[in-house]
């Protein structure tokens, strides 16, 4: 070998081992700053707000909360998240800050999700929607006593607006009000027309390949998480306003407080819960608990989604008897209206459901 061969072989390895050793340090170097840049951007005064994390009994296993509002005085707002399965906790403390000068935040990560599934473990065998009821119900009064709260705001998310509704029905005296997005009502009965407009957005993009794999897919209902994640990934694809993946990668890696076995566990809780519940959700009709409702009712909808439909969502308000009583369509906006369109979620929170929730300021 040569000695200028060498020469570029050693300046090869050198290079390589530098990008090897700089590119990770520089990775956590940046994790760092974004972290004291929040930090210091989401920061709540302790002598009027709170910020709290903590795991608490709730159905016999620990379950993690977190409690956070730049004033104690405002109402809070129980966020039921969706999935089954997809807990908040992984996503940055940027996440609805703003919402915190209005609301005091409560992100409850479900039994078999997020860091409750990294503390008490997979869902059992035997857990049932009804079960995740009790449990939401549990997370409100316990809410209610360590904030000193008559009731709280109820806000249900794509699966979690199933608990949601069950919640408020069974125990309406805890409740100001229940909001909901991306509102389930049958995903037996109404998936399919879902499935029909995606296609049909597909076609009118002419996109070939949502339309190859959306057909090739078929309708549902889905015998596995696999088929269905189809589904979900081209009605994400075209909703408007979703991150990118190098958004969502880089937010997991940079802005996140989730660690690697943090991050692990999510994912874990995710495929756990997906494959746990899908039967039940395929089966689940909201209907069929009755039509009367103790508290008042709201759905806020992105017009344009495309996993549960703006017309059944529309039927099922219209048939409910509850005052009062409100469909407020978000324009160019889908399924994941509250985080994609999180202002004007926010505004209509303000509008219609904080002056239900005493004191008012």
């Amino acid at each position: 070998m040569s000695r200028t061969i060498r020469k570029r072989a050693v300046r090869t390895v050198v290079t390589l081992l530098v990008i090897i050793l700089v590119l990770p340090a520089g990775g956590f170097l940046y994790r760092a700053y974004r972290h004291r840049a929040l930090a210091k951007a989401t920061k709540i005064d302790p002598a009027k707000g709170v910020d709290d994390g903590l795991f608490a009994p709730i159905g016999g296993i620990e379950q993690w909360i977190s409690i956070r509002g730049q004033d104690r005085d405002n109402p809070a707002l129980l966020i039921l998240h969706g999935g089954p399965g997809y807990a908040l906790s992984p996503l940055p403390r940027s996440f609805l800050f703003r919402w915190t000068g209005e609301f005091t935040l409560v992100e409850w990560d479900q039994r078999g999700a997020g860091r409750t599934f990294g503390r008490s473990g997979p869902l059992e065998p035997g857990v049932t929607i009804e079960r995740m009821v009790l449990d939401g119900l549990e997370v409100a009064e316990f809410v209610r006593g360590r904030l000193r709260k008559p009731k709280v705001v109820l806000l249900g998310v794509s699966w979690g607006s199933n608990i949601g509704v069950q919640m408020a029905k069974a125990r309406p005296e805890l409740f100001y009000a229940y909001v909901g997005t991306g509102q389930s009502v049958s995903q037996h009965k109404y998936r399919s027309l879902a499935y029909a407009q995606l296609l049909a957005d597909a076609r009118a993009r002419n996109d070939s390949l949502a339309i190859r794999e959306l057909e090739a897919n078929g309708p549902p209902p889905y015998d596995s998480i696999a088929r269905a994640s189809v589904h979900t990934k081209w009605a994400n694809a075209y909703e408007p306003g979703q991150p990118s993946r190098w958004d969502l990668l880089s937010t997991a890696l940079f802005e996140s407080d989730a660690g690697i076995g943090e991050l692990r566990d999510y994912a874990r809780g995710v495929a756990d819960s997906q494959d746990h519940f899908r039967q039940a959700v395929e089966a689940s009709d909201l209907s069929a608990i009755g039509t009367g409702f103790a508290v008042p009712f709201f759905v806020f909808q992105g017009a344009q989604d495309r996993v549960t439909p703006v017309e059944p969502v529309r039927a099922y308000v219209d048939s409910l008897n509850a005052s009062p009583k409100q469909l407020v369509l978000i324009p160019n906006a889908g399924h994941n209206a509250v985080v994609t369109k999180s202002d004007e979620f926010l505004s209509l929170l303000v509008r219609w459901v904080r002056p239900l929730a005493a004191p008012s300021r």
